[in-house]
Protein backbone atom coordinates (compact mmCIF):
# COMPACT_ATOMS: atom_id res chain seq x y z
CA UNK A 1 0.00 0.00 0.00
CA UNK A 2 1.74 3.28 -1.06
CA UNK A 3 2.40 5.45 2.01
CA UNK A 4 1.94 2.61 4.58
CA UNK A 5 5.08 2.47 7.17
CA UNK A 6 7.69 -0.61 6.09
CA UNK A 7 7.79 -3.52 9.13
CA UNK A 8 11.48 -1.48 9.97
CA UNK A 9 9.73 1.67 10.73
CA UNK A 10 7.59 0.03 12.75
CA UNK A 11 9.93 -2.17 14.41
CA UNK A 12 11.87 1.49 15.06
CA UNK A 13 8.94 3.17 16.11
CA UNK A 14 8.70 1.23 19.15
CA UNK A 15 11.87 0.41 20.02
CA UNK A 16 12.55 4.25 20.30
CA UNK A 17 9.08 4.02 22.53
CA UNK A 18 11.04 1.54 24.56
CA UNK A 19 14.08 3.64 24.54
CA UNK A 20 11.81 6.63 26.03
CA UNK A 21 10.82 4.92 29.07
CA UNK A 22 14.24 3.57 29.54
CA UNK A 23 15.61 6.56 30.11
CA UNK A 24 12.64 8.34 31.65
CA UNK A 25 13.21 5.23 34.07
CA UNK A 26 17.25 5.94 35.02
CA UNK A 27 16.43 9.44 35.20
CA UNK A 28 14.70 8.72 38.23
CA UNK A 29 16.64 6.06 39.22
CA UNK A 30 19.31 9.28 39.21
CA UNK A 31 17.47 11.99 40.57
CA UNK A 32 19.51 12.46 43.38
CA UNK A 33 22.66 13.37 41.48
CA UNK A 34 20.98 15.23 39.08
CA UNK A 35 18.77 17.50 40.80
CA UNK A 36 15.57 16.25 39.26
CA UNK A 37 13.02 13.83 38.60
CA UNK A 38 12.00 14.29 35.28
CA UNK A 39 13.62 15.83 32.00
CA UNK A 40 12.56 18.75 30.17
CA UNK A 41 9.72 17.75 28.40
CA UNK A 42 11.39 19.27 24.48
CA UNK A 43 14.26 17.52 25.56
CA UNK A 44 12.26 14.42 25.76
CA UNK A 45 9.84 15.40 23.03
CA UNK A 46 13.31 15.60 20.39
CA UNK A 47 14.67 12.39 22.03
CA UNK A 48 11.72 10.66 20.94
CA UNK A 49 11.67 12.26 17.49
CA UNK A 50 15.10 11.85 16.23
CA UNK A 51 15.98 8.86 14.29
CA UNK A 52 19.03 7.19 16.12
CA UNK A 53 19.29 4.40 13.69
CA UNK A 54 20.34 6.65 11.09
CA UNK A 55 23.44 7.45 12.59
CA UNK A 56 24.67 4.11 13.49
CA UNK A 57 26.94 2.05 11.38
CA UNK A 58 24.92 -0.79 9.48
CA UNK A 59 26.45 -3.70 11.67
CA UNK A 60 24.74 -1.61 14.44
CA UNK A 61 21.09 -1.51 13.79
CA UNK A 62 20.10 -4.01 15.78
CA UNK A 63 21.33 -2.05 18.72
CA UNK A 64 20.14 1.36 17.42
CA UNK A 65 17.55 2.50 20.08
CA UNK A 66 19.44 -0.06 23.23
CA UNK A 67 20.19 2.68 26.07
CA UNK A 68 23.89 2.09 25.61
CA UNK A 69 26.88 3.56 23.43
CA UNK A 70 27.34 2.12 20.81
CA UNK A 71 30.94 1.57 18.25
CA UNK A 72 30.87 4.11 15.26
CA UNK A 73 34.31 3.06 14.30
CA UNK A 74 38.13 5.08 14.36
CA UNK A 75 37.25 4.30 18.02
CA UNK A 76 34.68 6.09 18.60
CA UNK A 77 31.08 6.20 19.79
CA UNK A 78 27.81 7.15 19.58
CA UNK A 79 26.87 8.16 23.25
CA UNK A 80 24.40 6.09 25.65
CA UNK A 81 20.92 8.15 24.72
CA UNK A 82 20.12 8.68 28.72
CA UNK A 83 24.11 10.78 28.68
CA UNK A 84 22.19 12.78 25.65
CA UNK A 85 19.16 13.79 27.32
CA UNK A 86 20.84 14.30 29.91
CA UNK A 87 23.74 16.63 28.60
CA UNK A 88 21.16 18.32 26.51
CA UNK A 89 18.68 19.01 29.29
CA UNK A 90 21.69 20.44 31.38
CA UNK A 91 22.13 23.28 28.73
CA UNK A 92 18.93 24.64 28.84
CA UNK A 93 19.05 25.52 24.97
CA UNK A 94 16.39 28.10 24.15
CA UNK A 95 15.30 28.50 20.66
CA UNK A 96 17.29 31.60 19.97
CA UNK A 97 20.51 29.83 21.07
CA UNK A 98 23.95 29.17 19.31
CA UNK A 99 25.49 26.07 20.70
CA UNK A 100 29.27 24.90 20.23
CA UNK A 101 29.73 21.42 19.98
CA UNK A 102 33.16 19.61 20.63
CA UNK A 103 33.08 16.07 19.12
CA UNK A 104 30.71 15.66 16.30
CA UNK A 105 31.00 11.77 16.23
CA UNK A 106 28.37 9.84 14.31
CA UNK A 107 26.70 14.00 14.82
CA UNK A 108 23.28 12.76 16.91
CA UNK A 109 23.64 14.86 19.65
CA UNK A 110 23.91 17.98 16.52
CA UNK A 111 20.97 16.78 15.30
CA UNK A 112 19.11 16.76 18.89
CA UNK A 113 20.46 20.03 19.31
CA UNK A 114 19.57 21.10 16.57
CA UNK A 115 15.70 21.10 17.11
CA UNK A 116 16.09 23.08 20.13
CA UNK A 117 18.56 26.05 19.08
CA UNK A 118 18.91 28.39 16.31
CA UNK A 119 22.30 27.60 14.93
CA UNK A 120 24.79 24.58 16.16
CA UNK A 121 28.60 24.32 15.23
CA UNK A 122 30.32 20.64 15.94
CA UNK A 123 34.11 20.23 15.52
CA UNK A 124 35.60 16.63 14.65
CA UNK A 125 38.76 16.17 14.44
CA UNK A 126 38.54 12.55 13.21
CA UNK A 127 38.24 13.28 9.46
CA UNK A 128 36.26 10.29 7.76
CA UNK A 129 34.01 10.78 10.98
CA UNK A 130 33.50 14.30 10.32
CA UNK A 131 32.94 13.80 6.71
CA UNK A 132 30.30 11.30 7.24
CA UNK A 133 28.24 13.30 9.66
CA UNK A 134 28.43 16.03 7.86
CA UNK A 135 26.58 14.38 4.95
CA UNK A 136 24.07 12.70 7.31
CA UNK A 137 22.72 15.70 8.94
CA UNK A 138 22.94 17.46 5.42
CA UNK A 139 20.80 14.31 4.53
CA UNK A 140 18.81 14.69 6.85
CA UNK A 141 17.94 18.29 6.47
CA UNK A 142 19.48 19.75 9.24
CA UNK A 143 20.49 22.56 7.72
CA UNK A 144 20.98 24.59 10.79
CA UNK A 145 24.21 22.34 12.17
CA UNK A 146 27.66 23.71 10.43
CA UNK A 147 30.96 20.74 10.75
CA UNK A 148 34.43 21.50 11.22
CA UNK A 149 37.09 18.94 10.82
CA UNK A 150 39.92 20.27 13.29
CA UNK A 151 40.74 19.95 17.08
CA UNK A 152 38.13 20.85 19.54
CA UNK A 153 39.89 21.89 22.20
CA UNK A 154 40.66 25.51 20.87
CA UNK A 155 36.68 25.62 20.31
CA UNK A 156 35.30 27.85 17.30
CA UNK A 157 36.39 31.57 17.52
CA UNK A 158 34.59 32.90 14.59
CA UNK A 159 31.01 32.02 15.89
CA UNK A 160 31.38 32.59 19.46
CA UNK A 161 30.13 33.81 22.11
CA UNK A 162 28.16 30.55 22.47
CA UNK A 163 25.09 29.99 24.96
CA UNK A 164 25.85 26.62 25.25
CA UNK A 165 28.69 24.23 24.72
CA UNK A 166 28.88 20.36 24.60
CA UNK A 167 31.99 18.46 24.85
CA UNK A 168 31.60 14.85 24.03
CA UNK A 169 34.71 13.37 24.57
CA UNK A 170 36.51 12.79 28.25
CA UNK A 171 39.71 16.12 28.81
CA UNK A 172 41.72 16.20 32.05
CA UNK A 173 40.53 19.65 32.52
CA UNK A 174 38.17 22.33 31.40
CA UNK A 175 39.73 24.06 28.06
CA UNK A 176 40.46 27.57 28.68
CA UNK A 177 39.79 28.71 25.30
CA UNK A 178 36.05 26.94 25.47
CA UNK A 179 35.65 29.17 28.95
CA UNK A 180 36.69 32.27 27.20
CA UNK A 181 33.75 31.58 23.97
CA UNK A 182 31.19 30.78 26.41
CA UNK A 183 28.64 33.50 26.54
CA UNK A 184 28.20 35.29 30.34
CA UNK A 185 24.83 33.47 31.51
CA UNK A 186 26.13 30.73 29.23
CA UNK A 187 26.28 26.68 30.27
CA UNK A 188 28.90 23.92 29.11
CA UNK A 189 28.65 20.52 29.75
CA UNK A 190 31.50 18.55 29.89
CA UNK A 191 33.05 15.23 30.85
CA UNK A 192 36.38 15.60 33.28
CA UNK A 193 38.56 13.10 34.51
CA UNK A 194 41.37 10.38 33.06
CA UNK A 195 40.99 8.79 29.56
CA UNK A 196 39.20 5.31 30.04
CA UNK A 197 38.68 5.89 33.66
CA UNK A 198 35.21 6.98 35.18
CA UNK A 199 34.97 10.72 34.79
CA UNK A 200 32.65 13.16 36.46
CA UNK A 201 30.26 14.58 33.81
CA UNK A 202 30.13 18.16 34.56
CA UNK A 203 28.16 21.44 34.50
CA UNK A 204 30.04 24.76 33.99
CA UNK A 205 28.18 28.32 34.19
CA UNK A 206 29.79 31.38 33.52
CA UNK A 207 28.26 34.56 35.39
CA UNK A 208 28.16 37.69 34.79
CA UNK A 209 30.50 38.70 35.74
CA UNK A 210 32.84 36.41 33.91
CA UNK A 211 34.22 34.06 36.56
CA UNK A 212 32.78 30.42 36.73
CA UNK A 213 31.10 28.27 38.46
CA UNK A 214 31.04 24.11 38.43
CA UNK A 215 29.39 21.22 39.91
CA UNK A 216 29.49 18.02 39.40
CA UNK A 217 26.65 16.15 38.29
CA UNK A 218 27.34 12.50 38.12
CA UNK A 219 29.96 9.30 36.76
CA UNK A 220 30.76 9.10 33.02
CA UNK A 221 32.76 7.18 30.94
CA UNK A 222 33.74 8.93 27.31
CA UNK A 223 36.38 8.33 25.35
CA UNK A 224 39.15 10.82 25.77
CA UNK A 225 39.75 14.39 23.37
CA UNK A 226 42.17 14.39 21.07
CA UNK A 227 44.74 17.00 19.68
CA UNK A 228 47.17 18.88 20.56
CA UNK A 229 47.72 20.80 23.88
Amino acid sequence: MTGAPTAAAEDFASERWRMMEEITALVRETRTEIGKRALDERVMAVMGKVPRHEFVPASQLPRAYQNRPLPIGHGQTISQPYIVALMTDLARVEPGHKVLEVGTGSGYQAAVMAHLAHAVYTIEIVEPLGLQAQQRLQKLGYDNVQVRLGDGYHGWEEHAPYDAILVTAATSHIPPPLIRQLKAGGRMVIPVGAAFMVQQLMLVEKNSDGTVSTRQILPVAFVPLTGKR
